[in-house]
Parts: C-alpha cells; structure tokens; sequence
C-alpha cells in the first residue's frame, strides 16, 4: 500500500508529509488563474467600496437616438449614455427597459436599431485604439460586425435598408449584409473630401443611399455594384458641408440643409431644387423630420405636408408647412435647454414616429423628450407627454435625504443633487421612473410673458431660474408631503408683512429643504414631499452672498450664513425672522455685560480691521461663515469661519458660548456634523480634518492624510467630506482622491483614485451606498458599501502606500449597467486570502489568541449554552419528562405491511446473523480492555494524571469538550477515597490564578457544591481546598474592581468639560 501511495502521490505532497515533521505546514496561498488573489486587487482601487451604478443618465451625449416599431402598439426608443445603450418604451411612458451589457471597451460614437437588433460603434480614439461595431439584442450582446484588418476610421453614422447595413467612415464607406453581418465590400470615392454623419436610404431607389460630404455635395451610392450613381451639387460653394439629409414622403424628394446655407427640398430623379427655405442665421439645421400620418398642415390642420427642423446649436424646434410654396408654421420655444458657457445643449435629433401624430426629441442637456400634437382647436405647436431627463451641467452638490420621525424613509432610497444648469433633481436608487426634477414654478410661462423666448434674450431665460447652488440642508421632521400647505402660494416671496395661517401649516407641514446659491443674499426654501420650489426666500441681514444653510433637527428652523459673517435664524412655518447670532442687547442684557466683565474677566475679541471690539457673548465672525450646524437638541449652534474660528451659539438667546482659535495655524473651508455621535468636522485650508466633541468643545481628532506631508497632494485642497451615519468613518475628497478615516483609531483606512476630479460625496443613511459627483460626468457615481455584506479589513495605510495609489494608473467608476457592481461583491465574499494578507502584513508569527495577556481575566469560547444547561440539567430534565406514557400504534390498514411483518419476511437476515466474525472479535477486545481498566472512563484518567504531575490544562481540556449530560454525570460519579474531588478543586483554583476560562469555572464550581457540598463539609482537606478557591477568587475580583475604577475615572476625567 505505501508503494502505491509513492507512486501515484504527487512529489510536493510526498514532500509535505516531511515538512510536517518539523513543525506545522505554512497555509498556502489561495491563486486565481495563477496569481495570489491578495495581489488582485490594483493600488488605486477601494477595498471597502465596489462600484454599483451611475444614476441620472438619459441622453447626455452628442449620438443622436434612434427608434423603432415594436409590433403595431408600441416604439422602442435607444440612447447612448457613453459605452452603454439605453431602451425606453414609449407605451410605458418612457419606462426605461434595456441597458446592454457588457459594456464598450471605449464610447459609443453611432447607433441604430434595426428589427430587434442594436447596432453600436465604439472607439478609443486615436490612430491605435481600438474600434468596433456590436450588436445588441434585448441588452445583451449577440454578435460583432466584422470589420476590415487594421482599421483605422470611426464609423460616425449607420443606415439599415433592405438586406444592407451602412457604415459611414471619414473617408470610406462599409457596407456588411444585415443576416451574416459579413463585410461585403468597402465604398471610396475619388474625391479627398471627408463625409460628414449625414446618410440617408432612398425610398424606391433599389440598394441606393444618398451622402453628404463637407465640400456640400450629396453622392449617390449603389452599394450592391459598389458604384457612384450621381453627385447633387449644392447651388453655391459658400454653403458648407452638409449638416443633414432626410427623405420626404413624396418619392425622390430629399430634404438637404447647409451648414451656412438654406434648407432645400431636392428632387434627385430630375436634379432640380423643388423648394428653398430660410434658415436662422448661426444656426444650422442638423436635424429633419417629416411628418406620415397625412395631418398636422393647413389653417385647420387636416392637410398632410408637416417638416420639422432642430439645430444643436440651439434648443427650439420649427415646424413647417410645405404647402404652396412653405412657411413657418409655428416654433416650439425652448424644447430643450439651450447651450450655455456653464452646461452644454441643443437639439441633437428630432424623429416624427411613423403613421403617429407624435414628436420624439433628444438634447445635449440629458434629456429625451416626446410630444404630442392634439391640441383643440387646432395648433402646430405640440405639447409635452413624456420626459426623462437629468443634470445637464456636472453635478456640483450632493445630499442624501435623513429619515424622518415616523421612519418612512429610512431605507435611504433619495438622493438630492444639485448642478450648474440651475436645476435641482431628487434620484430614486429604488426605481428610476421615480426620479424628478424640483420644480421651480412656471418659469416658461414667465419668459413667455415677458418676452425672454426670442433668440436675442435666451440669456435672461436663465435668470428666471434660481442661481446655482453651493449649500444645502434638509430635515423631513416637518414635511407634509403631497399635501402640505395646500393651494397655489407665490414662490421665494419675503414673509415681512405677509399674513400666514399658522394652523393649515400647522397641520399639513411646510418646507423642508433649505439652499445657499452662488452670489446670491438669498436662502431658497423646497417642498420635498410636493417636489416644488418653497414659500420662502431669506435674506441676510448684512445683505451679504450666503454661503451656508443649517436646519434644526425638528425641521422648524433655518440658519443662514454669510460672506461678512453674519448668521440669522428664521421659522420655516412662518418665514419670520426669529434669532441673529450673536443676538442684539436690549439695555438690560447690556448692563449685565458690564457686570460679568467685571465679574469674570471676560476676553476681548477684535475683528479683522482691527476697529471694533466685541466681548465674549458678541463675538459675531469676522470672515465668511463656511459652515452651519445645530445640535440634537437645539440647544446649540455651530459656525465656522473661514479665518479658522469656531464658535458656539446658544440656541435660544443667541449668545456666545465658546469659541476654538485656529485663525494662527490655518483657516476653514466647511463643516460637517454628525448629531447621534455629537461630532463635528472641519475641513482645514491645510488638508487637514479636524474632529471636535460638541459636548466638551474639545478636538478629539486631527486626521490627515499622511503623517508625513505628500508632495502630490500638497496644493490640493479639501473639496467635500462626510461622515458615515454611524459616525464610525468619515470619507474626504480631495482631487480624484478619495480618502477614508477611520475615527475610533485616526488611521486612514482606505484610499482609491477617481477618473476624474470629486466635487461632491455623501453617504447614504443606511450606510450602504457613498454617492460621488466628478466634474466630467452629469450623473451620480454610486458604490456600495462592502463591509456590510463582508469581512473587510481596515489597516492603516501608511505614506509610502499613500504615495502608490496617488501615483497609481488603476482608476475605479461605476457604470450606468451596474456591470461590475453587485457582482463584484458576490465575487469577493470568497477574497479570504485577501484580507488575510491585510491583517497579517508586517506579523513574523501568529499571536496567541487564546491568552492575550496574563493581566486579562478572559472568558472561554465554551458556547453560552453549554455550561448554562449544566447548571440547570436537573430542571431541563424536569420540564422534558414525558406527561403520560407512549401510547400503542393504531393498527394499520391491513394492505400495509408493519415492522413486524418486514422484520420476519423470509430471506431477511436478522441482525444476530449479519454480525461476522471481525466485528465479534472487535467487541470481545473492546470487554476486555474496559475490564483490565477497571471501567475508567477519559476523564478519571486525565483526573488521576492531574494528581500526580499537577498538570491540569489536558483536564480543563477534557471537561470542556464534554456535553451538558457527559459532564454532569463525571461531576456526579467523583469519589472522596480516590481524591479525585480534591484534584478537580486543585485544578478549578489553578484555574482562576491563571485568570482563563473565568465562567466555565465558576459553573463547574457551583455544579460540584451542589452534588458534594456534604462531603465538602465534613471532609477537612476538601473544605481547605474550597477555601483557597475562595480567597483566590476574592482577590481577583478585588483586582478587576480597582481597574474598573481606574477606567471610569478617566474616562470621567477626559469627558469633564473644564479638561
């Protein structure tokens, strides 16, 4: 047998077997596809969070959407969001229903939907990246396009017409079969001019498509000969490259647009130019559609003939009659946003679906749109049925909403995001179709009326929207919902000297959402519940920019900061002005100033000119306040100026409390509070975070990035910080960098790289995702939190280690698909080695985990109901007896064979015949040796060893691993003749001098007492044996008592507010 083994052992487990000799074997490390799994991870990626998905993405970029039929009921429309395709259902009310996966390795530039197959072409750019063309089917991708070896051009547009599927290139055109989706043949004119994304297939016209090019010129294409049919010449050379190409309904009729030229209706049979239509200057038309339901022209709209055009260089969409001669039927004003210094936008594509009296429209800022044309009496202007949009600029602010006192949103499902495009969003992480934008009043209705729609004051358009927003705080205590404040009530409006009814508010709730906005002297109030711009519009007292809001906990107040340092409080119900801090002194608080300087010796403060003098219980800031926060109880406030100083308010009176000086060392640039943990953090301009207890207005924590100051890092300031929401972690950004503190330690536990600068972060109230806004992206970053789902270790990070994230090419984001996300947390549920790794780096050896120290009085890792069940078998067994004996089975129906009648059927063998002679042998040496033993069970051996050598842990051992009944019955079968009892009373007071398994003892002890205490009694060196277990645990308890003192009293002396 052990030849064998030799032979058919592999050699490095014959090896172990040798190895084991010398010791234990070192475990081996777990590899994945040949590499440690401990070095899977990149130095720039996280380890605590993994990328779950981007929120807020609907069409944000310059591809334009492309739709099709599904059966007769229904039409799919498909958007680019980058390197994914979304497909929303028009029946659903554009209910978002595919997103393909996997993803591009680079963006989609072009895309198509054809049958039931989506067609995308991506690239990465450059003369060496990579570039292709997949098809999609239900979201998932199907096939890839063959294209020709060594490509080198981006396909910028498709066309699908009969059995042929089109590509575009700057200089080429490929044409593949649309069943095998084989490349048949490239297309290449003699011309050197480059093509533009304008194609179009000919109706009627067999394997014909019409081009544009940049010179103007349109080339007509037989792609099954591969020839160049006609070139439709454009009537001037001044015109520029061809912006758009579309067929009308009528046969061998093209609708042409120049880039600085008109619109021209074209007929390609005969080469002539059928109609001419002027064009807004600066605006070229890079869209047309025509309308096929054989209505919509005419005075009374009963007449077929409708076009509409769109141009990316502005948000309207024109509608055209093409009746006698053509007009402008009318303009959709501002169908999308336009395009502005701080947020893209245009229209990028306008598509009448067919046989339908229906618009669908597509922008640059993040929206799809569809419109419907039902208006009576007749109009040419449509009205919106569907929208799903997003930000159109990048997101510069971030707020999770907290739960409300009734715990209706605890799941942390909302999440506020506010941009540059002066929009508010509130995202839903549960359901998409959930999510919408804050509605701040009927702001088209008033450009409208004031003449702000033409296209000389699009500028003033922006203005009617509220500036964009810097602050924002949020309690939902008082939020009504639906129904709070019910009516129509002017938006933003100064409460001074406006009547309010106190009980309706009362009673259905009022604002919730309190915003600072850039530049502006004003606070800006929101209804959550009703999505909707608030009552209220608070001004500082100074007239001064606010740059920070607060709200109290109970969701009545809001506090407003400053530039020049003012701080205000007013009534969110009411809209009244109620405290300023510091608060102004009537004559009698003024007097007992003058008293208390005398009495105390109060401090003067001076401000920053140097000119006026305040004392403490003034004090107002004398730079801009960067932060605002109010406790748990209202009682406080907490400001932050940016030369450094913090101050404490009293709620109530608006006096000064106490003030922390940082002005000489560095200055603050925001503040951030976490109330179950009474914590406050400041962001200083020197990278640091600086954490202070509110209760004793000391600083607990200076957390900084590295102990030894990073050169990377050395200009790059704080742009936004957060707590978790159990206070144990505060995450920081700075750059592309995230940081992440652990607070109960101070030790940076986690650091990962962005692909692009943070603006914005928060953390949900559950604590299971962290939100993350970058500056090239209109959407939210969303991860999740992996350490509630698994054992994550949190080592600190050193500088060195610091130093390679920075330096790290490896960045992580989450996708809009979610591709990578939940399933890389599923994935690293089995990364042990991992975080074995972590915890073990820079160890030699494994500690003793069983004894840490011999200063420690430990428990055992007994389970709880083992030894608890030992204490009270008799009771156990007491409530288990059985009430009433078994009762006689009901006799069986006697087509059913008993036990009975299976035991004695012929050729059973009975178990006395199926015993062979081994077993017998077996039990005959097992009667022996319990014979020559005397019948000595395991534990009176190790009893009897115990006695002799005084060695007790194989004892302990023994009678730790024996059950409730084992146990009970060896503690009953001691004897006082064979001094067992005495050895076991021996061994249980080593025990305790030892200071290890201290509850296990004590029950072992009490089990005994209560069988033997008798024999105790009467026997004198029992009754002494007990008695050194008495004294030994006396002194022991005297010994924790002291260090239990010692503990609270300073702990009771570093939580003393004169410390």
């Amino acid at each position: 047998m052990e030849s064998f083994w030799r032979e058919r052992c592999p050699a490095h487990i014959r090896n172990m077997e040798v190895d084991m000799a010398d010791g234990p074997v070192a475990k081996r490390q777990k590899l994945a596809n040949g590499t440690p799994k401990s070095q899977q991870r990149a130095p720039g990626t996280s380890r605590l969070f993994a990328p779950y998905r981007t929120v807020g993405l609907v069409s944000p970029t310059a591809v334009p959407f492309t739709s099709v039929p599904l059966g007769k009921t229904t039409f799919q429309i498909t958007t680019s969001v980058g390197r994914s395709l979304q497909t929303y259902d028009l029946r659903r009310g554009l209910n978002l229903v595919f997103i393909t996966r996997p993803q591009t390795p680079g963006p989609i530039i072009a895309s198509i939907a054809w049958k039931d197959k989506v067609f995308g072409a991506w690239s990465e750019g450059g003369d060496s990246g990579a570039r292709g063309v997949w098809v999609f089917k239900r979201g998932k991708r199907e096939a890839e396009v063959e294209t020709p070896r060594g490509w080198r051009q981006d396909v910028k547009a498709f066309c699908c017409f009969g059995g042929w599927i089109l590509g575009v290139c700057d200089t080429t055109l490929l044409v593949w079969k649309s069943t095998t989706y084989e490349l048949y043949t490239t297309l290449q004119g003699i011309s050197p001019v480059l093509f533009t994304r304008c194609v179009a297939s000919l109706p009627t016209f067999l394997n014909k498509v019409v081009v544009g090019r940049q010179d103007g010129s349109a080339e007509i294409w037989n792609v099954s000969s591969g020839k160049l049919i006609y070139t439709v010449l454009p009537p001037s050379t001044a015109y520029g490259a061809v912006t758009a190409i579309q067929p009308t309904p009528a046969l061998s009729l093209v609708a042409i647009a120049y880039e600085k030229g008109p619109l021209l209706i074209h007929d390609v049979r005969a080469d002539q130019t059928v109609m001419q239509l002027n064009t807004s200057a600066g605006a070229p038309i890079t869209s047309i559609t025509f309308r096929t339901d054989g209505v919509g022209a005419g005075e009374d709209g009963q007449k077929a003939g409708v076009m509409a055009t769109a141009s990316i260089a502005s948000g309207d969409v024109t509608l055209w009659d093409l009746n006698e001669g053509g007009r402008k039927a009318g303009v959709l004003r501002s169908a999308h946003a336009d395009p502005t210094p701080a947020a893209p936008g245009g229209v990028s594509k306008i598509e009448f679906l067919p046989g339908q009296h229906t618009l669908v429209s597509s922008g640059l800022d993040n929206s799809l749109k569809t419109w419907i044309f039902d208006h009576t009496p007749f109009s040419p202007i449509p009205r919106i049925l569907h929208h799903r949009g997003g930000h159109g600029a990048p997101v510069t602010k971030l707020e999770f909403l907290p739960s409300a006192s009734d715990g209706s949103d605890d799941t942390g499902k909302w999440l506020m995001s506010a941009s540059q495009d002066r929009s508010v969003w509130g995202w839903s992480l549960r359901r998409d179709n959930q999510s919408t934008e804050l509605s701040q009043g009927a702001v088209l209705s008033k450009a409208k009326k004031q003449g702000l729609l033409s296209g000389s004051s699009r500028d003033s358009l922006q203005e009617l929207k509220c500036p964009p927003i810097t602050a924002m705080a949020c309690s939902l205590n008082r939020d009504g919902g639906m129904g709070a404040v019910p009516g129509k009530h002017p938006v933003w409006q100064n409460a001074k000297g406006k009547k309010v009814d106190a009980e309706v508010s009362a009673m259905t709730g009022w604002e919730s959402v309190v915003t600072a906005h850039e530049r502006d002297h004003k606070a800006r109030t929101w209804f959550w519940g009703r999505k909707r711009a608030g009552r209220w519009a608070f001004p500082t007292s100074d007239e001064s920019p606010v740059t920070s809001v607060a709200m109290s906990p109970c969701g009545t107040f809001a506090v407003v900061g400053s530039e020049k340092g003012g701080i205000d409080m007013f009534n969110l119900q009411s809209g009244l002005h109620r405290q300023r801090f510091p608060a102004r002194l009537t004559p009698q608080q003024a007097k007992q100033l003058k008293l208390d300087m005398h009495k105390h010796g109060l401090a003067e403060e001076r401000s920053e000119d140097g000119k006026k003098v305040f004392y403490r219980g003034q004090g107002k800031h004398a730079s801009a306040v960067v932060g605002l926060a109010v406790d748990n109880l209202n009682k406080t406030v907490i400001s932050a100026g940016a030369d450094g100083k913090v101050k404490f308010w009293d709620f109530s009176t608006g006096l000064l409390r106490h003030q922390l000086d940082w002005s000489a060392s560095t200055g603050t640039t925001a503040m951030r509070i976490q109330r179950s943990s009474d914590l406050a953090a400041f962001a200083g301009s020197d990278g640091c975070v600086r954490v202070v207890d509110i209760g004793t207005y000391k600083l607990i924590r200076e957390l900084w990035p590295a102990r030894t100051p990073l050169l990377q890092l050395h200009s790059i300031a704080i742009a936004d910080f957060t707590f978790s929401p159990d206070g144990h972690w505060l995450a920081a950004s700075m750059g592309s960098l995230i940081l992440l503190w652990d607070l109960p330690t101070g030790h940076l536990v986690d650091a990962f790289k962005l692909v692009a600068s943070c603006t914005s972060l928060a953390f949900s109230p559950t604590g299971e995702y962290l939100a993350i806004a970058t500056k090239d992206s209109v959407g939210v970053d969303v991860w999740s939190n992996k350490a509630l789902f698994m054992h994550v270790p949190t080592r600190h990070i050193g500088a060195a280690e610091l130093a390679a994230i920075i330096d790290a090419d490896s960045t992580q984001a989450p996708t809009t698909s979610g591709e990578g996300g939940q399933e890389l947390i599923t994935a690293s549920n089995g990364d042990g080695e991992e975080a074995e790794h972590d915890l073990m780096a820079g160890l030699d050896e494994e500690p003793n985990v069983d004894q840490l120290s011999s200063d420690l009085l430990s428990l055992s890792l007994v389970p709880k109901s083992r030894w608890q069940n030992l204490l009270h078998l008799d009771l156990i067994r007491a409530r288990n007896k059985p009430v009433e004996p078994p009762k006689k089975p009901e006799k069986a129906p006697f087509f059913l064979p008993s036990l009975q009648d299976r035991q004695s059927a012929p050729g059973a063998p009975r178990p006395e015949e199926a015993t062979t002679a081994a077993e017998l042998e077996e039990e005959r040496s097992r009667v022996l040796k319990q014979s020559r033993e005397g019948g000595r069970s395991a534990f009176s051996t190790l009893l009897r060893e115990a006695g002799e050598t005084q060695v007790y842990m194989p004892l302990i051992e023994n009678l730790k691993s024996l059950s409730p009944a084992a146990a009970d019955i060896e503690l009953r079968s001691l004897s006082v003749e064979g001094e067992e009892m005495l050895t076991l009373v021996q061994a249980l007071t080593w025990l305790m001098r030892e200071r290890r398994d201290f509850e296990v003892g004590q029950a072992w002890m009490a089990v005994l007492l209560r069988l033997h205490g008798e024999l105790v009694v009467n026997d004198d060196a029992l009754r002494e044996a007990v008695g050194e277990w008495r004294d030994a645990l006396e002194e022991e308890s005297k010994r924790v008592a002291r260090l239990g003192a010692y503990c609270s009293g300073v702990v009771g002396y570093l939580r003393a507010a004169r410390v």
